[in-house]
């Protein structure tokens, strides 16, 4: 290990350090961090007091994360990360449902309900009916595949966000397909809204004049045996912020409508009195290698 650390020399000190380090990928992702961080600091030249304030950001962002909230995982999709691993991971998957952030919101256990449920718990806001198949990537429907969903309310609050407003498990769901692979629930179109804004990514969002806002969406989590697990979004077709989601996870391929039907009879299918939104779409899985 080199002993003369100089802007020079202190990277190559730093990745000679990892040369014993058991893991292969650990030592690779280690030292090609430490070049770029190095070569950030050498090109910026970044001062004390900047580095201060980069370690003060960083401790207040693990300060604000909870068993509600994960603060880091806001600041990773606000600098574009999350979907940059996201679509590296998708690049040779292109023949499936893209994959999306899962955002800060995710609840480890959604409540299990059944086909046709309504994840609404309120009843507040326009009613909708989200469904499609679960397919693998050459068409086959994949029957019992599991879809963990998730979504805001009319709002664009989600229930962890509104403790005493909203119960806890509203817009929430754990689904299983049926043996077609198809599925079907009963929820509110939501609305689009600002990410969260009183921690420090939303001081960073206002010191570069960036707004906070997402468009309507609904997450979902669908697993299959032998598939790769997908973690994508439907978005509503005509929501705002389509064009600059703070988090830019909007793909065209994930637009979906959520088309008007006033037809009573067809209401009546669903348990819904007219008019009410229909979104129908298909999420086709990759096998795994």
């Amino acid at each position: 290990m080199a002993t003369d650390f100089t802007e020079e020399t202190a990277a190559a000190a730093v990745v000679d350090s990892f040369a014993d380090t058991p893991d292969p990928r650990l030592r690779e992702l280690l030292s090609a961090l430490v070049v770029h961080l190095h070569a950030f600091v050498r090109e910026t030249g970044l001062t004390i007091a900047e580095w201060q304030r980069a370690i003060d950001f960083l401790t207040a962002t693990g300060h604000k994360c909870d068993e509600e909230r994960q603060e880091f995982i806001l600041l990773s999709d606000v600098l574009g990360i999350s979907m940059l691993v996201e679509t590296i991971s998708d690049r040779s998957f292109g023949t499936t449902t893209a994959s999306t952030v899962l955002g800060p919101f995710h609840v480890v256990k959604s409540p299990r309900r059944q086909l046709g449920d309504s994840i609404d718990l309120v009843g507040a806001g326009p009613p909708c009916v989200v469904g499609g198949r679960v397919l693998s990537a050459d068409g086959t429907p994949l029957p019992g595949a599991e879809l963990d969903v998730w979504q805001a309310n009319d709002q664009g609050y989600y229930d962890v966000q509104q403790p005493g407003v909203q119960p806890r498990g509203n817009g929430r769901a754990l689904f299983t397909a049926d043996e077609n692979g198809a599925f079907w629930f009963r929820t509110i179109v939501p609305s689009h809204y600002p990410i969260p804004t009183d921690g420090p990514v939303g001081a960073l969002l206002a010191a570069t004049r960036r707004h906070p806002y997402r468009p309507a969406h609904i997450h979902f989590i669908v697993t299959a045996p032998g598939h790769r697990t997908l973690t994508t979004h439907i978005f509503v077709a005509g929501s705002p912020y389509l064009e600059s989601d703070a988090v830019f996870a909007v793909k065209k391929s994930l637009v979906v409508d959520f088309t008007p039907v006033a037809d009573p009879e067809q209401a009546a299918r669903y348990g819904l009195a007219p008019p009410f939104r229909l979104a129908s779409f298909d999420i086709v899985l990759q096998p795994e290698a």
